[in-house]
């Protein structure tokens, strides 16, 4: 599309409403393992959508195959105007879109932007699981294996806190956030 549509809305409309003409990027819950199909009829449909891949190699016993694998199982992301939203519902596979009160939530511009941006330009990415400041995390690798803790977020770097509850004091480690596992 070329240039921008903007759509007015009563000053009593939702915030998802206003601009419902503009695209968007959303994410839609799909089957899982449908992603690439749907993202193939969303294509040839003429809606912009985008399904992140990694690179992964399993082995078997007899021999080893290279796969190209979803990141997000379960999700397809899809740039439309809010109102075009039930040309994505009638694609086979896609259940419906992550929502808020009931209508389709719009995803930060930027954090998908960015992510089309990387993986064009091949960046290694594999999944990992979420982690949440605050949370209490079990260390796997390292001199702190099998220690737990609360795991913070400073900058741009994971600080993980040790609290010795004896003596009723805390240090905070610097680690990568691959080397934690969240605890349930």
């Amino acid at each position: 599309m070329s240039g921008t549509v903007s759509v007015l809305a009563a000053p009593d409309a939702p915030w998802h409403l206003s601009g419902s003409a503009t695209p968007r990027w959303y994410a839609a819950y799909s089957c899982v393992h449908h992603e690439k199909r749907i993202l193939r009829q969303l294509t040839e449909r003429h809606i912009d959508g985008f399904v992140p891949l990694y690179h992964s190699v399993r082995r078997w016993k007899d021999r080893r195959k290279e796969l190209d694998l979803v990141l997000f199982p379960g999700y397809v992301f899809v740039r439309i105007p809010l109102q075009e939203r039930l040309r994505v519902l009638q694609v086979p596979g896609v259940v419906s879109f992550v929502n808020f009160n009931g209508l389709p939530t719009p995803l930060p511009e930027g954090e998908v932007e960015a992510l089309r941006k990387a993986f064009a330009q091949g960046i290694f990415a594999e999944p990992h699981p979420y982690l949440k400041t605050g949370r209490r995390v079990l260390i796997r690798n390292g001199p702190f294996t099998g220690v737990e803790g609360v795991l913070l977020r400073k900058k741009d770097s994971y600080r993980f806190v040790l609290s010795i509850e004896m003596i009723m004091r805390s240090v905070a480690i610097e680690m990568d956030a691959t080397d934690v596992e969240a605890l349930l």
